[in-house]
């Protein structure tokens, strides 16, 4: 007797696949603790490679499984990191608020996705670090809001320190995919949703050889 469809047997409704994209040092893997495990650290291990964490969240009488994967964004890394695009249906685009450079590499990273991932891949723009003294800010809330409405996508600054819109970045990305998927499976079963994790048991890789303060002070 065939057995029955994933769908049919799953504890949730989608499967998402989210991936956070930035600069090194501007605390892509402490947004990710945060908001997987309500934890945070100021020392924090560099990502090598990829690495990932799942959390169910309820949207709107759904439940709703988030595969999160947390990309290195050294440069020696950066061909792994494409690899991943391909199955991504969101995309956290991450920068520090306290470094320009890091706000200014936005575009490089938008351009990576336009190269490498889907077209209808959904994008929100994150500045973290929103914690820190206003001295040492050097991105304006104003500049990191006209950069989202040049590319037509939401924004929010971000404290993993404080848990500042955390939570909310996470559900407001993954409610418009949730709406994206829901159109799309009046139509046909969207496998993408269902088959992403079968490749993730060999690819996470957390381990490192440096620290890094990631995550602000």
């Amino acid at each position: 007797m065939a057995a029955p469809p994933v769908r049919a047997r799953a504890d949730y409704d989608y499967l998402i696949k989210l991936l956070l994209i930035g600069d090194s040092g501007v605390g892509k893997s402490c947004l990710l603790l945060r908001f997987s495990d309500g934890s945070f650290t100021t020392s924090f291990i560099t990502t090598i490679g990829i690495d990932f964490k799942i959390r169910t969240i309820e949207l709107d009488g759904k439940r709703i499984k988030l595969q999160i994967w947390d990309t290195a964004g050294q440069e020696r890394f950066r061909t792994i990191t494409t690899a991943y695009y391909r199955g991504a249906m969101g995309i956290l685009l991450v920068y520090d608020v306290t470094d320009e450079s890091s706000f200014n590499n936005i575009r490089n990273w938008i351009r990576n996705i336009e190269q490498h991932a889907s077209d209808n891949v959904n994008k929100i723009l994150v500045g973290n670090k929103a914690d820190m003294d206003e001295s040492k800010r050097a991105v304006p809330t104003s500049k990191g809001q006209a950069l989202a409405n040049e590319y037509g996508i939401k924004f929010f600054e971000t404290s993993a320190k404080t848990n500042l819109n955390v939570e909310e970045v996470f559900f407001s990305i993954a409610r418009d995919i949730k709406q994206r998927l829901a159109e799309s499976d009046n139509k046909v079963e969207p496998q993408s949703a269902i088959n992403i994790n079968q490749s993730g048991q060999a690819a996470t890789g957390s381990e490192a050889t440096q620290k890094s303060a990631c995550c602000g002070s």
